[in-house]
Formats: structure tokens, sequence, C-alpha cells
């Protein structure tokens, strides 16, 4: 859905309406019954229209999700309001992920970071820390902008650009930053795909998951479960994982799920045993949106 209040305010500066703008333009009758009932134009008309009215495209066409979370998080994150949902989504999912794997900065360091944009922690943080914490608020802020657009191959490796550009990682030659691995890894012993069977297993979990025509949370779990045991990536498979489960999420209108480092061995278990038994994972999951929604209750959000 579209917001066109923009629109409507540089309209009235100018003294003028929609059918005069339609004949000033040579606008189609459909154009402009798109405007009123709130549908997405063509980027040709969008361009024209601003062009004449002088104003910024963004500016005059505003998206508006229907997932009330997802546009509370847009919204937030535009104005960067201090203390709301958005702010306590980057903070917490950010230290927990990253937490997860095996990162030193605590859960106030990162909030430090997110606020401040400065680094106050003292000695013995590796360098690496304290980059894929601001790549995590960037990749947060990435997937809020996306979130409606169909799961893609594309975006996946955008998110691990993301994660891991910059980093240590991203000086060795045969780390792939942004792409998939290009040498065998195992996890935990287990066998994760090949590098050149990648390509293949993730392009048919996708097919398979796209095809969904109602996607439930225990859908979402199971993408995450079978992203992992695929593995894709050299490294940062965990994170990039974690933001396509948020993804997914508001995409589907559906509360989040946040696994919080004091859960990690429950969600280990979870991710290991999932094609045995899957229950466990589904629990910890589902506790973890649990975590979302009295973070939801605690800010006063309303949720379903």
């Amino acid at each position: 859905m579209i917001s066109y209040e923009g629109l409507e305010n540089a309209l009235k500066e100018r003294g003028i309406g929609k059918t005069e703008l339609s004949t000033e333009l040579g606008l189609s009758t459909r154009t402009v019954a798109k405007i009123a009932k709130g549908e997405k134009l063509s980027p040709r008309s969008i361009k024209k229209i601003a062009a004449y009215l002088g104003k910024d495209p963004d500016f005059l066409m505003k998206s508006v999700s229907d997932n009330k979370i997802l546009q509370l998080l847009r919204e937030e994150k535009d104005i960067k309001l201090p203390g709301g949902l958005y702010h306590e989504l980057q903070v917490r999912m950010t230290y927990n992920s990253n937490h997860i794997e095996g990162s030193k900065l605590s859960e106030d360091q990162t909030r430090h970071i997110f606020e401040t944009y400065t680094v106050d922690i003292g000695d013995g943080v590796p360098v690496d820390d304290i980059l894929e914490t601001v790549h995590h608020f960037r990749a947060i802020d990435y997937v809020i902008d996306i979130a409606e657009e169909e799961l893609s191959e594309d975006i996946i490796k955008r998110l691990h650009y993301i994660i891991k550009h910059d980093t240590k990682d991203s000086t060795l030659s045969w780390f792939a930053v942004g792409d998939y691995k290009k040498r065998a890894n195992a996890v935990g012993g287990r066998e994760t795909s090949k590098p050149s069977e990648v390509h293949k297993h993730m392009e048919a979990l996708l097919k398979e998951y796209n095809l969904k025509k109602i996607v439930t949370v225990e859908d979402i779990i199971a993408l995450h479960a079978e992203f992992e045991y695929i593995h894709p990536f050299q490294d940062g498979n965990g994170r990039v994982g974690r933001l396509v489960a948020l993804k997914e999420c508001l995409r589907h209108n559906i509360v989040p799920f946040i696994i919080e480092d004091s859960k990690k061995n429950y969600y280990y278990r979870g991710l290991k045993e999932w094609r045995n038994e899957k229950g466990w994972l589904i629990d910890t999951c589902l506790d973890g949106q649990d975590t979302f929604v009295k973070l939801l209750d605690l800010l006063e959000i309303e949720h379903d």
C-alpha cells in the first residue's frame, strides 16, 4: 500500500487538483485512480509527477505496510526514535545474535555503540566484534527496508556482504564475502553442502518455500533449519540465517523471534537434531517469539 500524503500536500502548495495534474502531465485516468486508491504507480509516473512538482519522489510516495509491526519499525527507523521498538530490536537482536557466535561485547556495550556511535569498551575486544556489531545494525535496516520482497539468493548474499565486509575475513583470498563458500566446511562434525552443491540446494530450498501460499512461524523455523544445514557461506551463516528469519516474519505478518544467548545450547541442540526431532528447535524459537511479545507488551504495542 502507498500513502500519497506528500503528493496531496504538494498539490495544495501549488493550488492544483488531481484533474489539473492529469491534464498537465497527460496522465491516464487509471493513474489518477491508482493515486486515489493508494495503489503503486510505475517508476515513470512517479518521476514525471515529482519533476513537475519539484519534489523528491520519496517525499511524494511513501510505502505503508499492512503489517503494524513492520510499519512501526519503518516509521521509528526513519525518525531515529530512541527507546522504541526499532531501537530495542537493534540492540537486543544484534547483541544476542553476535554473542551466540562468540562476540565479546556485552549488551550494554552493544547499546552504547548503537546509541552513541562511539566506542568506549576498554581493552581486549577484537576489532571485528565492533565492526560486525555496526554491520548488524545496518543489516537489520536492510531487512526492514526490503521485508516485503520475495526471499531470494541475492537478498541472502547481500545480508552476508553487509555483515562480513571490511572484517578480517574479507582480507582472505579464499573467503567469499557476499557469495557462497569456496571451501567445504563442517558444523559440529556434521557435513554441510559442498561448495559445488550450494547454489542447487539453496535454489531448491527457496523455490519450495516461496511456493507456499500461507506461511506459518513453523515454516520459517523450518526454512532457518534447512538453511543452516546447507551452511552456504564460509562463516556468518548463523547471523544471516536469523536475519532471514526476521525478514520472513515481517514479510508474513508473524511476530518475530529473538534467540537469546542464554538459550544458545537449546538452539544448537535444536538445529543439530532438526531432521530427527523438530520439536526442540520449534520450542526454542517459540520461546524467542515470547521474548519479542514481552518487548511489545513492555512498549504497549498491540499484536495478534
